[in-house]
């Protein structure tokens, strides 16, 4: 009896899926989508660039920042897809919160200082200490603070803790108290305004430089920072992974930013 062979074809080739390439291209889509939207109405991250927030924040930190927090304006979406002309579910910000705002003279920078004054606020620095409605905020020395500057060089600074109007407590650190900034005419925050500090008070420019920053409307507002994800030394580069062991500061990934 003989058993016929059955040859295998040739030039049989798989069947074509003709939705293949859009089925990817629509996936691709609804990712993006879907990061956008994350990005826009949660957290955006954002990453430390200058030292104007030391000791709170250091050059290399990465956070993430609630976009929720205080609502949503035009400034609250990537490239202001959406631009919206009044605040969408607006809270207001309390003071002593770290907050990212577009820069008042120029929109296209984002900046990271903390809220000092409120509107309607009378802010004064005088002779290093801040009084905010003609009172002076307390401060605590707890001890020397050193921190590298923009040329390499090792700066001493004094470290305190400051405790705002309410309770709010936090680090800041000052060189001196008769720098440039240490002594500034009384500012009065306008309504639907803030003013902002960097906790580097002489390395920080911040709303007491009204020609360069000021008073920081409430529609720029993006975000209430809320904690860091990442923190790597300034010499060194996040993506430089092979040097992560050396270079990153991990006693700060997932830190509170207070």
């Amino acid at each position: 009896m003989t058993i016929p062979v059955t040859k295998p074809a040739k030039d049989i080739q798989p069947a074509k899926n003709p939705n293949h390439l859009f089925e990817t291209i629509k996936t691709i889509f609804i990712a993006a989508l879907f990061a956008m939207t994350i990005r826009s109405v949660a957290f955006e991250p954002f990453s430390i660039p200058s030292g104007s927030m030391v000791p709170t924040l250091l050059v290399g930190d990465y956070l993430f920042v609630a976009k929720y927090a205080y609502g949503y304006s035009k400034y609250s979406f990537p490239m202001g897809v959406f631009p919206i002309q009044e605040r969408l579910k607006p809270k207001q910000p309390d003071r002593g919160d770290v907050i990212v705002f577009r820069k008042p003279t120029d929109v296209r920078i984002d900046f990271i200082k903390r809220l000092v004054g409120l509107p309607g606020d009378k802010i004064q620095v005088r002779k290093g200490r801040l009084y905010i409605n003609d009172k002076m905020v307390e401060r605590k020395f707890i001890g020397n603070y050193e921190s590298r500057l923009a040329d390499g060089s090792i700066a001493m600074h004094r470290r305190y803790w400051e405790t705002l109007p309410g309770g709010k407590k936090h680090l800041i650190i000052e060189r001196g108290d008769n720098g440039p900034l240490d002594n500034t005419p009384a500012y009065n925050v306008p309504e639907g305004h803030y003013f902002m500090m960097g906790d580097n008070r002489d390395g920080s420019q911040d709303s007491r430089v009204l020609s360069d920053v000021g008073y920081v409307p409430y529609e720029n507002l993006i975000g209430r920072a809320t904690y860091l994800f990442f923190s790597v030394d300034e010499d060194a580069a996040a993506w430089e992974f092979w040097r992560w062991p050396w270079t990153v500061r991990f006693t700060r990934i997932f830190n509170h930013i207070n």
